[in-house]
């Protein structure tokens, strides 16, 4: 692998089931030592990616190089650099958290003479010290997601590849796993994280907003906020529910969007003040209005930008469809 050569490259992956497109001509590049973010709901494509790139699974079509070994004709290459850990790791719940440890150092081959430093070093990253002796089915939710990373670092890969890794953990296990991941990025590797977590998609050096397999904008989290159409406005009201309503009916509104108590609305000209909105929304018999500038976020980003996919794929349809009439 030549030096400037990006680690992780992506040229027109594409991976079909039966009539379904799960990702669709997807080129993207990842540069080493960076921590690269796949963000979207589910069913944006991001699983399926993650295990092209893993090895596991043979693109339709396209393919993705990753330090040097080609998914789609060297597989068990790619293996040997990169540690996938799914959403489902495959943790032994009658194995205690060492044995598994252990076992999978055997599965990677770790030589002996260097698998205790490996353990010292991982069982610093991850706390479960105390829990070595402990059954894994006995461990909590965020201790199982940590003990399956610490079990795909164990052959120390070039790559990580996790797959929605803070899941369903507490919000203290989700910070230690980050912790984690940014301590082995600080430490030379690449990682590919797959969210669903918008506002984990801060934490990024940069990130591909993905919609039906295909990538809506890549680039860093402050390119992508900053380059938001409008103006965003946090609005609270009596009935919130009620002035989202409004708010969406109102002239120049690009999106309104509760959160909590609030609406988050985003205005198509970015020079409207939040007086004459907040004006607007009590001509239409909302109470209690207050208006406030707010920062843009990915969240926005994102919903503006499948809204504009969206329209462009309903167009792209009805044109398809008047191509086929008679």
């Amino acid at each position: 692998m030549a030096a400037g050569e990006p680690m992780i490259r992506l040229d027109r992956l594409t991976r079909r089931f039966g009539e379904r497109t799960a990702v669709d001509a997807l080129s993207l590049e990842v540069a080493r030592g960076e921590l690269f973010g796949l963000v979207g709901p589910d069913g944006a494509g991001k699983t399926t990616i993650l295990r092209m790139l893993a090895g596991v699974l043979a693109p339709t079509d396209g393919d993705a190089v990753l330090a040097g070994a080609a998914v789609a004709s060297d597989p068990e290459a790619v293996k040997r650099r990169t540690a996938y850990m799914s959403q489902r790791f495959g943790l032994y719940a009658d194995l205690t958290v060492i044995e598994n440890l252990r076992f999978y150092a055997d599965l990677y081959r770790v030589p002996r003479s260097e698998l205790k430093a490996r353990l010292v070093r991982l069982f610093e990253f991850s706390g479960l010290e105390p829990f070595r002796d402990r059954l894994a089915g006995k461990l909590s939710g965020g201790m199982k997601q940590k003990l399956g990373l610490s079990c795909a670092l164990i052959h120390q890969p070039e790559i990580l590849l996790l797959d929605e890794p803070t899941f369903g953990v507490d919000p203290v296990s989700r910070r230690d796993l980050w912790l984690i991941v940014h301590r082995m990025v600080a430490d030379g590797a690449t990682a590919v994280v797959a969210t669903s977590y918008l506002d984990e998609a801060e934490r990024f050096d940069r990130l591909a907003l993905l919609h039906r397999g295909r990538a809506l904008a890549v680039d860093t989290p402050k390119a992508l906020r900053s380059g938001l159409d409008g103006r965003v406005l946090e609005v609270a009201a009596a009935e919130p529910r009620r002035a989202r309503e409004v708010a969406r009916g109102l002239d120049g509104v690009a999106q309104a969007v509760a959160f909590g108590d609030r609406v988050r609305v985003v205005l198509e000209e970015a020079g409207r003040d939040p007086e004459s909105f907040a004006e607007a929304l009590e001509a239409e018999g909302i109470e209690g209005v207050r208006v406030r500038p707010a920062p843009a976020s990915l969240e926005d980003v994102f919903i503006q930008r499948v809204a504009a996919a969206e329209a462009e794929h309903e167009t792209l349809s009805e044109a398809a469809v008047s191509a086929e009439a008679p």
